[in-house]
């Protein structure tokens, strides 16, 4: 199982914060960690570097993957739709076709965007200081469509 240690350097000392697993219409769709450092706060989390795992339990292109999160990210706040359009071709390019099995960390670099790993090696990123809270967002936002995950993504989290 992978696990933050395959990150960078940015996530040194990053704890485990809590763990959840997403399940649509009753289909296992991935289990979740969120890894934090030290000072980590859930209501400022764009201000912190964190690592969110996802430990794919189905398969899913790339496309499936951009469309969804956008359509997420637009629960969280309003952009246009050129916006949406770019961020959801950045997150194909940055993201792969995932089987069951894989895992994706997204690195939240706050001022700079999101890199991406697969299955603890480099991958993508998007390099959007705007779109990296948003995509964030869609598990640590408290408008989430998914509060039950978020509250079990933050369980470790000083309030």
């Amino acid at each position: 199982m992978p696990s933050v240690s395959a990150a960078p350097s940015a996530l040194s000392g990053a704890r485990l914060a809590g763990t959840a697993r997403l399940r649509f219409w009753g289909l296992d769709i991935y289990q979740a960690r969120l890894w934090v450092r030290p000072g980590f706060q859930a209501p400022d989390f764009a201000r912190h570097t964190f690592a969110l795992e996802l430990d794919y339990l189905r398969t899913f292109t790339r496309t499936e993957i951009a469309t969804r999160s956008i359509e997420e990210m637009r629960r969280i706040s309003r952009f246009s739709d050129a916006r949406a359009e770019e961020w959801q071709g950045a997150l194909r390019a940055a993201l792969p076709d995932v089987k069951k099995g894989d895992s994706i960390t997204g690195l939240h670099l706050p001022g700079t965007g999101v890199r991406f790993l697969l299955n603890g090696k480099p991958y993508g990123e998007v390099r959007d200081p705007e779109f990296a809270p948003l995509f964030f967002g869609i598990w640590l936002s408290p408008a989430t469509s998914e509060p039950a995950l978020r509250q079990s993504l933050l369980a470790q989290v000083q309030p």
